[in-house]
Order: structure tokens, then sequence, then C-alpha cells
């Protein structure tokens, strides 16, 4: 079955709306508090696909046991691309197809674990941040890819971290959850401290090097995007707002 998600009401349109969101809701973040701990109840990755041919992405939410990683849930959401691609507003393309796969949960989502960044953003506003405020779940995200700040090389053993700054400031950390394998990029959502989310994500990586929420929700995100037909979306190609 294939749960179809809309764009909510009064979604920014254009960058200007969309820095004032983001400024408007980025007080609103938590960051004193520590969050659950690892391997305690649930964890859960979302990750998204896109078909930018047909205007098309699929959102992924996959709930995992914490303990033993297995999956208690599955969800996917597929909709409109909701927002052009400008680089640091990603989250406008990508949550309200996230928020769709999330609504369809029946289990306790826990931990959300994002595929990008929370504070460690040029704003202090990414997805992890976003989802955070708007849901109020605990997140973090966990990225693939160095985006913005500068960080010292961690050291080559499994653990080893270095801190991702904005000048003095820690937002992040390059953390190696594999030896000899290149770092992960972790930082802060909303409501789980830097300590803990490096915790989670090597709770979370006992084989490569992304976290198995991530690999999970990849997956099935994917596969939803490929299963799709215009015919059930009732999608007809067109311009995104902006372009």
């Amino acid at each position: 079955m294939v749960t179809i998600t809309g764009i909510p009401d009064g979604w920014p349109t254009d960058e200007a709306a969309a820095r004032a969101a983001q400024d408007a809701l980025r007080g609103r973040v938590v960051v004193d508090e520590t969050g659950p701990p690892p391997g305690a109840g649930t964890v859960t990755g979302i990750d998204v696909a896109y078909d930018d041919e047909r205007d098309v992405v699929a959102a992924a939410a996959v709930v995992l046991d914490a303990d033993t990683l297995d999956v208690v849930e599955e969800t996917t959401a597929v909709g409109r691309v909701a927002f052009p691609y400008v680089p640091g507003l990603l989250a406008f393309r990508e949550i309200p197809a996230v928020l769709g796969a999330l609504r369809e949960l029946t289990a306790d989502p826990g931990l959300v674990v994002c595929d990008g960044y929370g504070l460690a953003h040029p704003r202090r506003f990414g997805l992890a941040s976003h989802l955070g405020v708007l849901t109020g779940l605990p997140t973090m995200g966990v990225a693939k890819n160095p985006f913005a700040f500068a960080h010292d090389t961690p050291g080559r053993e499994r653990g080893s971290a270095a801190p991702l700054l904005d000048g003095a400031d820690e937002v992040g950390r390059a953390l190696r959850t594999r030896t000899g394998v290149k770092p992960v990029y972790v930082s802060v959502g909303h409501r789980v401290s830097l300590d803990n989310a490096c915790a989670h994500a090597l709770a979370l990586t006992p084989r490569y090097r992304v976290p198995e929420t991530t690999r999970r929700a990849d997956r099935l995100c994917r596969d939803a995007l490929a299963a799709v037909s215009d015919g059930v979306l009732g999608l007809t190609a067109r311009p995104l707002p902006g372009t």
C-alpha cells in the first residue's frame, strides 16, 4: 500500500520564506536534554529518495529495536517534491514526505536518526533540528559527507572523534565508526546531547560505516520510489515554485 502525502498548507515556496521559517523555529531547539540511552527502547531511521524528472519524493521510516537492531516497523510515504533544490534548505524538500512516513508508524519511534545534519548547519538548523522541533521527538543527524565546518582528522581507531568547529563553537563531531574507514559526521538535532548522539552512532554501526537505521531506510525509500507509478499518484509534470 502506498501512502500519499501532500505539501502542508503554508509551506514555504521560496528562499526568503524558508529562511524566515528557519529563523522563527531555530530558537525552539532543545539542547539541554541528554536523550534516550543507546541500546534502550527503539530508534528510527529516516531517509528520502527523489525522482526529479517526475517531481516525486519517497520517504521511509524504519523503527529498530535499539538493543538487537531488529526491525520493529517500516513505513513509507510518497508525494511531490515540496521545494526547489537550494543548499542549506534541503529540509524543505524532504520534511513533508518524512512527516507522512512518521505519521503511519504505530510503534514509538524513540530517537530519530536523520541522514543529514542538525546544529552542524550554516544556519544552525539542519534537517534533524527542523524535524525535531516540528515533531517534538529527540533527533540527531549522521551525515556521510562533510558540509561546511572545519575539523582535524580523527584517530584511525573506531570511536575516535574530532570536533566540527564553527569558529570556537563545537557544532558536531567527525566520528570514526570503522577502524581505518573515513568518518561520519554527527550532530545534535533536538533533545539529545552530542556525547549521547555519538554513542548512539557507534551503537548503530556494529558492521558498517553508516548506521543501520540509515542503511535500512535508504533501501526502503528507494524501493518505494521505484514501485510507485504516476497513475497511483495522479502525477503530471509541473515546475516547482521558484524554478
